[in-house]
């Protein structure tokens, strides 16, 4: 007769204990159910966590529970399991000591695996308050969440992109291109103009966004980004002459970097055949400067020669990853 396993927890946020855990279960079951418990004004919020436990592990079914109970109250947890699952688990496994107290009124099995966190010393607590301390033990779709992401915007040929790959560089870690440039690109090479409309901006803002996710998951603490949905809105403004809500709508929704770098206009323009936008340069970064202040948004502005704007900006980031341990 098939074996059904049971894990409870509240996986804030799920780790590698927490990984560990499941796997180890699983190897001794048919079928494992982990309920995934979360409470409001929880970051990450549970429903997530659920998500992330479901993508890191497929082979077994995740449930989800708005964490209303006593955490000591083992009846009324067993009662819930129970409801949730159809009848009761032949086995349940913890890394706590409420294990046998729990199982008893499950009427089953109890497992207990890795008390004392010596095969994989980590814990929730320490991941929250030290989360790019704990990167080691963190899955990539944790890791997406917890990158610390720095941006770098500002107008035409002014080392953009140089400066995000010497970062990367620098931090040993992935950056993500600009994909409007790859895009008008393309639109010169075929149309043999930039004759732009409103909704190419649209998609290239909800690419951008999708090239960032799928980058930190790849990160090394740090992601770097060269332009983002934000900027894609002020490019917007210098070609249509216009805002764009569903372009500020994309950007609106999605993950905001911890620091933006703003790249000074003091460079000499560089025409690479592509450009077209050494007139309004001034322009562009003053609108930056505008629209960052605007929407109370973390940026410093760089400025010099190329090894004189990378030293500013891994100043900056250092600050940065400083608040972060300091939580």
């Amino acid at each position: 007769m098939a074996r059904r396993g049971l894990i409870v927890g509240k996986f804030y946020p799920p780790h590698r204990g927490h990984k560990h855990l499941i796997d180890t279960a699983r190897a001794q079951v048919d079928e494992l159910f982990v309920l995934c418990c979360g409470r409001e004004g929880e970051v990450p919020e549970g429903k997530l966590r659920a998500e992330w436990l479901q993508e890191i592990h497929p082979d077994v079914r995740v449930l989800y529970l708005d964490d209303i109970y006593d955490a000591q109250d083992s009846r009324v947890w067993a009662e819930n399991s129970i409801r949730l699952l159809g009848s009761a688990p032949d086995v349940v496994f913890t890394s706590e000591d409420y294990g046998d107290d729990f199982a008893r009124h499950l009427g089953c099995q109890h497992v207990q695996v890795d008390r004392a966190r010596a095969a994989v010393p980590v814990s929730g607590t320490r991941v929250r308050a030290d989360p790019l301390g704990c990167w080691e033990f963190l899955e990539p779709p944790v890791r997406a969440f917890y990158a610390a992401r720095v941006c770098v915007v500002g107008a035409e040929s002014t080392g953009k992109t140089t400066l995000a790959a010497d970062l990367a560089r620098h931090f040993e870690t992935v950056w993500v291109p600009e994909y409007g440039r790859e895009y008008s690109e393309r639109k010169l090479a075929a149309e043999g103009g930039y004759r732009f409309r409103s909704e190419e901006f649209a998609h290239i803002a909800a690419r951008q966004c999708e090239l960032e996710d799928e980058a930190a998951r790849r990160a090394n603490r740090i992601l770097v980004c060269d332009t983002d949905a934000f900027a894609t809105s002020v490019w917007h403004r210098r070609y249509m002459g216009a805002r764009s809500p569903e372009v500020e709508e994309i950007a609106a929704r999605h993950t905001r970097p911890d620091l933006y770098l703003l790249t000074d206009i003091d460079t000499p323009f560089e025409q690479d055949g592509t450009r077209d936008g050494e007139h309004v340069r001034g322009w562009m970064h003053e609108v930056f400067v505008e629209e960052l202040r605007a929407r109370g948004r973390h940026f410093r502005p760089v400025e010099g020669a190329r090894g004189e704007r990378l030293r500013q900006a891994v100043g900056y980031i250092e600050e940065l990853l400083a608040g972060f341990r300091r939580g």
